[in-house]
């Protein structure tokens, strides 16, 4: 277990899929943001139609392993596709990207919908009266509260994501913990390698931890001011 020498081979190929894993886990959560706010509106819609299909969408994710949804993006999707385009490929990062987007979306959907309806009534009511329209009481009174309300629960699913693209290196994602296996096969020095990559997690998610804890502060104030 040479920790000096793993430091020194295996740092390039770490960095290397530590960018992966970051630039993969932003983007992931750019989309399932906005794929959580449309599938929350979904739901909390008066039409039935739109309330049934984010409900099957937010089950069926839900309800399996996203190491699965990854197979079936990679392998599944692309096989079915290709019976009407035989030329259809999708490489693994864009399978990522898609799966890592679904799979928040899903779960931000349900953060979003639990966020505004912890947002009074009253409020509602109130800016109806003031002649706001539905559309735009949700946009600037309603959802402004609603993300304050939902931001430790945004953050702790934020923190699930950049995790769980340690996932993705089973369709060849080459993340932190893909490069790893990499360097791992070569050197043999398991140990020392996984320590070295838990540490670098340890490192992001704890830099996400102390920015929460600072907008989290400055929501508290806003709401004494």
């Amino acid at each position: 277990m040479d920790f000096l020498r793993v430091l020194d081979e295996a740092t390039p190929l770490l960095l290397q899929g530590l960018q992966m894993t970051v630039g993969i886990s932003l983007l992931s959560l750019l989309f399932g943001m906005l794929l959580g706010l449309f599938t929350c509106l979904m739901s909390i819609s008066k039409n039935k139609l739109l309330k049934g299909i984010a409900g099957v969408y937010i089950w069926i994710v839900r309800g399996t392993p996203m190491i699965v949804q990854a197979f079936i993006v990679f392998f599944g999707a692309p096989q079915l596709i290709q019976q009407f385009v035989p030329a259809f490929k999708i490489d693994a990062f864009t399978a990522g990207v898609i799966t890592l987007s679904l799979n928040a979306g899903a779960y931000l959907a349900e953060i979003f919908r639990g966020g505004i309806q912890a947002v009074p009534k009253g409020q509602t009511e109130a800016a109806r009266s003031l002649g706001l329209s539905k559309a735009k009481t949700m946009v600037k009174v309603v959802l402004p509260q609603a993300f304050k309300v939902a931001l430790p629960s945004m953050v702790n699913q934020f923190i699930i994501t950049i995790k769980d693209t340690s996932i993705l290196s089973v369709i060849g994602l080459a993340d932190i913990v893909n490069r790893a296996k990499v360097y791992v096969g070569k050197s043999y020095q398991f140990f020392a390698t996984y320590i070295f990559v838990a540490i670098y997690y340890l490192v992001v998610i704890s830099l996400l931890m102390i920015v929460s804890k600072y907008l989290e502060k400055r929501v508290s104030y806003d709401r004494k001011g």
